[in-house]
């Protein structure tokens, strides 16, 4: 986002860095204003490879969402979705079956007015402005009255939102909230930045990223991003490195460990 800047909603500050355009820089996104690319730059600074970890994250989406639709299931709630930018969703489940419907949930309303422009004309999918702590907000919109049916199977995405939610918010209950109003069958996918991974300067990193931003990240260790599955069922291979989940050869797996174990990805089934 270049030049004239007439345009930004009031309540957005482009001189505060966003994850989620920060998160469009790493993918070579339009999306983000020179304070989020400074930011990005810091980071990759602290951490080479941080780049790669966001694409893996990409890459991750995209193999959940074909094991989801091979699974039957075809309704999709994505939660924390951000910028639209290359491989969205609803683009890869409609690729597959045309009749899917997704759902995008997110909080920045940028990322909304650019889900709005980019899922114009498409009847089955929709966003919604609403913070994902406020459940109601997102089950009671239009859109998803529109577009779930909550008596049949949904594949639920929070993918890198729950390390911006720190223990006091109680994630845990935020997913536990969710979870109680799917019905049997649904699935649950999540990408979360790993604590006790091998990644080097996360530390460093995260105190830059507070520094600099209105949402800090809490890293979480395997253990803790466990819970976020309770109630479910993961599938194979369980919680792993990102590009460790179900790898087609398409998403690539880094030459630096700590790289391929800074996010934990999983996905699990509610019984």
């Amino acid at each position: 986002m270049h030049g004239d800047l007439s345009w930004v909603p009031p309540e957005v500050d482009p001189t505060v860095p966003h994850p989620a355009r920060v998160y469009d820089y790493w993918l070579d996104g339009a999306s983000n204003f020179a304070a989020d690319r400074e930011l990005a730059e810091k980071i990759n600074k602290i951490m080479p490879g941080v780049r790669e970890a966001a694409r893996f994250n990409r890459a991750f989406l995209r193999r959940a969402a074909i094991f989801m639709v091979r699974a039957g299931i075809r309704q999709f709630l994505d939660v924390g979705s951000g910028l639209p930018t290359a491989g969205n969703l609803h683009e890869i489940v409609q690729q597959i079956d045309p009749s899917c419907r997704v759902v995008y949930v997110d909080r920045d309303p940028i990322a909304v007015a650019h889900s709005e422009l980019l899922l114009r004309g498409n009847e089955r999918a929709a966003v919604v402005h609403a913070d994902a702590r406020d459940r109601a907000a997102v089950h009671e919109s239009p859109e998803a009255e529109r577009l779930l049916d909550f008596s049949e199977p949904v594949g639920l995405f929070m993918l890198l939102l729950l390390h911006f939610m720190p223990d006091a918010w109680d994630p845990a209950g935020i997913v536990a909230g969710y979870r109680d109003v799917l019905p049997s069958g649904s699935y649950l996918a999540i990408s979360h930045v790993a604590a006790d991974g091998e990644a080097r300067n996360l530390g460093d990193a995260v105190k830059v990223y507070d520094q600099n931003t209105h949402n800090q990240p809490f890293p979480r260790t395997h253990a803790e991003v466990l819970r976020f599955f309770d109630g479910f069922e993961l599938v194979e291979p369980g919680l792993v490195g990102c590009p460790m989940w179900r790898p087609d050869g398409m998403g690539g797996i880094s030459d630096d460990p700590g790289i391929n174990s800074l996010p934990y990805a999983g996905v699990a089934r509610k019984p």
